[in-house]
């Protein structure tokens, strides 16, 4: 079997609102084969630049479009393609973008590859951990103000969700507003749940060690990305300064710069976004060095189903997963129209999927109506 076109599909709102939600616009990896199986996957990135990584030319044998590297080989061979695209596009794709892209392609193999096999993801990955279903957290954005976090908190405590996320704007306002969202979020979600806030890189180490000290008072689960992501000495001192769990990783790629929040942050749960660090077979390599720090992983994810999905696939198939991201923000966005399928969480708790590959296909009419035209 051999790949024999690989596309790329920007789909965006006609509206696109400046907030942080990225199921807003979305580029999407499709990936053809001699053999009639088609794999899928996701970017979660800068669309237009993701985009130009993967359908640039070559240009010299350190920087090169990755579509051109990985046409006509096995897309069998995730690990030998993974590190070809990686060292062929070494000079310009360390980090960030073209990492990024390399995440959307590798989920389309694997999607592929379990198409092939007849088997889900998670079961080619050696998975099995959560068989039956895991435990999912309700993820929104912050209301516009504390009453409006509480009113969303009560909705989705009504739905059945035992634990909820809040984060990003107005967050970080000053003290009083920081203190009345979560105070307000904690009474909507009531005292049972578990509450996980998500700052949105917003202070400095000694404001954020002052805010996990408030919050205390409302048990929060953990705070999330309370500093810029380079701060390791900042994530170092408040994690060791706090009781508060200090969540990060979302704004990462690949498993060096993973290290460096393990390492040097000592943070204590590590984030991973499929569609940003590399995919599945860079995720596998990260989540075992969270293993091997005694690290709980755990996913992100605010776009489509195609993520969603290939999260619940990596968590399922690593022993230090405990429970996955849930969009629920309450605002329509792309996600809920661009596959077939819409994954559902019931009583707090989503299902893993049985089916072959990612087991999410695409809504055709769908990316007619909203695919922009270059």
């Amino acid at each position: 079997m051999k790949i024999t076109q690989v596309e790329t599909i920007y789909l965006r709102q006609s509206q696109v609102k400046t907030q942080c939600d990225s199921g807003q616009d979305i580029l999407i990896v499709r990936i053809s084969t001699d053999a009639g199986i088609t794999g899928i996957g996701e970017v979660d990135s800068s669309p237009m630049a993701a985009k130009g990584a993967i359908e640039g030319p070559f240009s010299h044998t350190t920087t090169a479009g990755l579509r051109e590297l990985i046409l006509g080989e096995d897309p069998l061979e995730t690990e030998c393609l993974w590190h070809k695209m990686y060292r062929q596009n070494i000079y310009s794709g360390r980090r960030g973008i073209a990492i990024h892209a390399m995440s959307g392609i590798d989920m389309a193999l694997w999607d592929i590859k379990g198409k092939a096999l007849g088997q889900p993801i998670w079961k080619l990955l050696g998975g099995g951990f959560h068989k039956s279903g895991i435990r999912a957290y309700a993820s929104s954005l912050f209301g516009a103000t504390p009453s409006e976090t509480n009113a969303r908190a009560r909705r989705f405590r009504d739905q059945g969700f035992t634990a909820v996320k809040f984060g990003w704007d107005p967050m970080g306002r000053d003290e009083t507003t920081d203190i009345a969202l979560v105070r307000e979020a904690r009474q909507g979600v009531g005292g049972n749940a578990d509450l996980m806030i998500d700052a949105g890189l917003v202070w400095d180490a000694k404001t954020a060690l002052q805010r996990a000290r408030a919050f205390a008072d409302y048990r929060i689960f953990w705070l999330e990305e309370p500093l810029a992501p380079d701060n390791y000495e900042g994530y170092r001192r408040l994690c060791e300064s706090t009781d508060t769990r200090i969540a990060a990783g979302e704004e990462e790629s690949e498993r060096c710069s993973f290290l460096e929040l393990m390492d040097k942050g000592k943070i204590d749960i590590v984030q991973i976004d499929l569609a940003r660090c590399g995919g599945f077979t860079e995720a596998m390599k990260i989540a075992s060095l969270a293993q091997d720090r005694g690290l709980p992983v755990v996913n992100h994810g605010f776009t489509s189903y195609i993520n969603v999905a290939a999260a619940l696939h990596f968590l399922n198939a690593i022993p230090n997963s405990f429970i996955t991201e849930f969009v629920s923000e309450e605002s329509t966005t792309l996600r809920d129209v661009i596959t077939r399928q819409r994954i559902a969480a019931s009583e707090g708790v989503v299902p893993i999927p049985m089916e072959p590959g990612l087991g999410i296909d695409l809504n055709e009419e769908a990316l007619e109506k909203y695919a922009v035209r270059l």
